[in-house]
């Protein structure tokens, strides 16, 4: 009977941890509501590489650092979705999508390629301190849109490492990065 009570005392804490670490970041590992919202007028099709995958992969990258860099990585997840329309969801749903990612704590860091209404780049990341824990990009174009989630523990420098990889553009190391207003 003690060992039971004892577990119980141990256990509650740690459900109640758990469940309020989820809380606090709502985001992480799934498609915000108003990027689903958006999609909803399309088809869709999804694919995720696990942290398994993307260990075999470790392999194919030469560069030490990188392969440092890309072992932070945890899961990849890509969604498109498909419209029979032009621009077959509403641009302005955006700003939904923006604010839930505020709200959550994280940062928008580009917002990018607006040419034409509702085309365009959105990178968003969550910290955990210095560390990145998590990125989404949004993809729009004129009749399709991609959300890739990547879960991770990355540093900063680590994307610098990462570019050239896993289709991620090579960055100009002599370049200057300005964050997004």
């Amino acid at each position: 009977m003690k060992i039971r009570s004892r577990l119980r005392f141990l256990v509650l804490p740690l459900l109640i941890l758990s469940f309020t670490a989820r809380a606090q970041q709502p985001l992480m590992n799934r498609i915000p509501e108003g990027v689903e919202l958006m999609g909803s007028a399309g088809s869709r099709s999804s694919f995720s590489f696990d942290k398994a995958m993307l260990d075999s992969a470790d392999s194919l990258i030469a560069d030490e650092d990188a392969r440092r860099a890309a072992a932070a990585i945890h899961g990849i997840t890509v969604t498109n979705y498909h419209f029979r329309d032009e621009i077959g969801y509403d641009p302005r749903q955006l700003e939904s999508v923006a604010a839930e990612y505020k709200a959550a704590g994280w940062k928008h860091l580009v917002n990018a390629n607006q040419r034409d209404p509702g085309t365009g780049t959105d990178l968003w990341m969550h910290f955990s301190g210095a560390q990145i824990d998590d990125v989404s990009v949004l993809i729009r174009q004129s009749r399709q849109m991609s959300f890739i989630s990547i879960s991770c523990r990355l540093r900063p420098l680590d994307l610098l490492h990462l570019s050239g990889h896993f289709g991620i553009p090579k960055v100009d190391p002599n370049a200057v990065m300005v964050p997004a207003p």
